[in-house]
């Protein structure tokens, strides 16, 4: 037995020492972890790290000189003899062959003021505390002041408020202490139920068999060596394991000097919950498994999605537009004077979609209604719906679940906003046909100025027919050449008008294009900005969540 309670004796101390600050760091580090998941996974996977946060929160902020074990055990394990030795006074109930301990009972070692919040909140009924201290002990109890050692329910009892009692309980105790008999030690419902769950927590355990006076002296190491053999199989290999007995005197002396190692030591508390944080960490550690993708959406995906939101945006119909409307103001700059009128009397291109342009009556900035840009087709809508839906697969199809629905979901979040936001980008981007290039303005002038000398010599010869005509002496008409001046005026004013015509009606159709391809450049930036607002931001968003998800729970595994 000596051997037994040496290796106890290590297993309790672990290799290192948990450090209340470190312990601290890691538990807001589950906070920021929830805090980033928040909204992108199923709360059903996140009760444990909820409740962790909230129970290790207040753990700490009760008291720190007191030790909380539990003795759990099932019926007739003789746990409640075991409290009640260990306390020297009968404190529990004891019974047999039905469960007995149908509450928690606790006893404390030291004041009572001092634990009464710590079993206020472990939920333990004032007339179930006891006191463990008395002037006739003398020094004899010293070792073991600020231990409140907890008598728990059945584990197994018929009734099922007992079995959940048990279940809380372990959840906010800081030491439990497994007692099992030689008859039922290697029960199914201990080790599957419970013992399993507790392989995290290996520095707060300790399993002891209880009525060891019971076996001969050669059957307690066979027993001892087959329990131990499960506990090993239970992944609790060196958890230190006692045999007690609470009839023979000097047959609690193991268990004792254990319990008043751990007062001693004031870290079972920081033990218990620095292993609640590696449980939860590896619950929850396949919600962040892979590495944030880089790059996500990736350049291909995005220039697609704009290639969408144009079509959608009607963007190439607003372009013919522009396109049209150069080459309708230009022509009526440039353009004979004679039939400039003529040629307003067709409609601007751009006036017909409501878009702003030097006859709009404010600037383009200003624009809130709705243009008469020609709705998307059916097959644009399926383009836009297919880009957007490609964004979401793309950028999430490394994350483990449920990332990727995450990502897919918040790409398509804004979309009932994007046909507003697309007719505001349209109507709000400057197409560059504010003003009116110099070139037209001196070609205009040009043309005025051969019209001017055609009418002029047009005029000049009206005016020596209608001389003839009513028989006055007529006009000597200067001569260049062979031929009159007038005649010269007149033919060579229409001739160079159309000569200045052609000449320009290529450049026209030329600058057209480009201002074509600038329209277009800029009307494609701005239905990108808005895919980046409505698509694409939301899409980041929830990455950079993960991002901060993963390090957070890297931080909490340190």
């Amino acid at each position: 037995m000596t051997g037994i309670v040496g290796r106890m004796r290590e297993a309790f101390r672990g290799e290192q020492r948990v450090d209340a600050d470190d312990l601290v760091a890691r538990l807001d580090a589950v906070r920021r972890f929830l805090a980033a998941v928040d909204g992108q996974v199923p709360d059903s996977r996140l009760v444990t790290a909820h409740t962790l946060v909230e129970r290790a929160g207040t753990r700490l902020a009760l008291s720190r000189d007191h030790t909380v074990v539990a003795l759990a055990g099932a019926t007739g394990s003789g746990k409640s003899s075991l409290f009640n030795a260990l306390a020297r006074l009968d404190l529990s109930p004891v019974g047999v062959r039905r469960p007995t301990t149908g509450v928690a009972h606790a006893c404390v070692w030291g004041p009572l003021d001092g634990a009464s919040r710590l079993l206020d909140w472990v939920g333990v009924l004032p007339r179930h505390r006891f006191v463990r201290e008395s002037a006739l002990d003398a020094d004899d109890e010293t070792g073991l002041h600020g231990l409140v050692l907890l008598d728990l329910p059945d584990f197994d009892s018929v009734q099922r408020s007992h079995r959940l009692e048990v279940d809380r309980l372990l959840g906010l105790v800081d030491l439990v202490v497994w007692v099992v008999d030689p008859q039922k030690y290697a029960d199914r419902v201990i080790h599957t139920s419970y013992l399993r769950e507790f392989h995290r927590h290996r520095d707060v355990t300790l399993v002891v068999l209880n009525q060891a006076d019971r076996l001969s002296a050669t059957e307690l190491p066979r027993v001892l060596d087959d329990l131990r053999r499960l506990l090993d199989a239970d992944g609790l290999d060196g958890v230190p394991l006692l045999a007690t007995t609470a009839v023979h005197e000097g047959g609690l002396t193991g268990l004792r000097e254990a319990l008043e190692r751990a007062v001693a030591e004031r870290q079972a508390s920081l033990r218990r919950l620095s292993g609640d944080v590696d449980a939860v960490v590896a619950g929850l550690g396949e919600l962040v498994v892979t590495d944030l993708p880089r790059d996500a959406p990736d350049e291909d995906t995005v220039r697609s999605l704009d290639r969408a939101l144009a079509g959608a945006a009607g963007v190439p119909a607003v372009a013919d537009a522009v396109q049209g409307a150069y080459r309708h103001r230009a022509g009526g700059t440039t353009g004979w004077p004679i039939v400039r009128g003529w040629r307003r009397l067709r409609p601007d291109p751009l006036r017909r979609l409501h878009l702003p342009g030097p006859a709009a009556d404010q600037p383009a900035e200003s624009l809130v209604a709705a243009t008469s840009v020609p709705d998307p087709t059916a097959a644009q809508r399926s383009a836009l719906g297919l880009a957007i839906r490609a964004v979401g697969d793309r950028s999430g199809a490394d994350l483990p679940a449920p990332w990727p629905d995450a990502v897919t979901t918040a790409a398509r979040s804004r979309l009932d906003d994007l046909p507003d936001a697309l007719d505001r980008a349209i109507a709000g981007t400057d197409l560059g046909m504010d003003r009116r290039p110099l070139w037209w303005r001196l070609v205009g002038g040009v043309q005025w100025l051969v019209t001017l000398a055609a009418l002029a010599g047009l005029g000049w010869l009206l005016l020596g027919y209608a001389l003839r005509a009513l028989g006055l002496p007529a006009l000597e008409y200067p001569r260049v050449g062979e031929v009159p001046l007038p005649a010269l005026l007149l033919l060579g004013g229409l001739l160079a008008g159309l000569l200045v015509a052609a000449v320009t009606r290529p450049v026209i159709r030329w600058a057209a294009r480009r201002a074509r391809q600038r329209a277009e450049k800029r009307l494609t930036a701005a239905v990108a900005e808005v895919g980046d607002t409505y698509v694409l931001s939301p899409v980041r968003a929830v990455l950079d969540r993960y991002g901060q998800a993963r390090d957070a729970l890297r931080d909490a595994a340190r």
